[in-house]
């Protein structure tokens, strides 16, 4: 892994690979289980890279078929402050603001944190479903990565639409 930036010293918790479950609902579709993977990268310079895919899990955890995928950049700000931007396949792109907050520290290693954000602006294709605004919450705890996605779309307003349990998924030998 390359030399992680100063400026991204609040966002080194995140990188990695992870893996795990999660819960979607929201009105007018059938509750559902997903699975997902994202990672956050960085190749030395002071941006973080960032890709998820998820896909629809059965009641044993199989894989019915692929879901949402999302890719972008985290590009951190004065202030533990960042900016995230966010493009979806299916006609989204999102510029998100936010904030870290480091929550647990020992021995100089990140324990306990959580990033804030909402967005600031979301651009959609003209076949793209109405979605207007989102919240998320990204949080690591006991060495898991918790998250959680509010939304703004269809014409209800703001509130829960996902949220994740992902485990690290351990580095193999190059």
């Amino acid at each position: 892994m390359a030399e992680l930036p100063l400026e991204l010293a609040p966002a080194e918790w995140l990188i990695g690979q992870w893996a795990g479950v999660g819960l979607g609902h929201y009105p007018g579709i059938d509750d559902f289980r997903f699975g997902q993977e994202l990672e956050f990268g960085c190749d030395g310079r002071p941006f973080l890279s960032y890709w998820s895919r998820s896909w629809i899990i059965d009641d044993n955890g199989e894989r019915v078929r692929p879901a949402a995928s999302e890719t972008g950049f985290l590009r951190p700000r004065p202030d533990n402050q960042f900016e995230f931007l966010v493009s979806h396949p299916t006609g989204y792109s999102e510029i998100w603001n936010g904030a870290f907050e480091i929550t647990g520290l020992e021995t100089s290693q990140i324990t306990g944190a959580r990033a804030q954000l909402q967005t600031d602006a979301v651009a959609r294709t003209e076949s793209a479903k109405p979605y207007t605004a989102g919240q998320r919450l990204y949080g690591l705890v006991d060495g898991e990565l918790l998250w959680t996605f509010d939304m703004a779309a269809m014409g209800h307003p703001m509130q829960n639409h996902l949220a994740a349990q992902l485990k690290p998924v351990p580095r193999t030998a190059d």
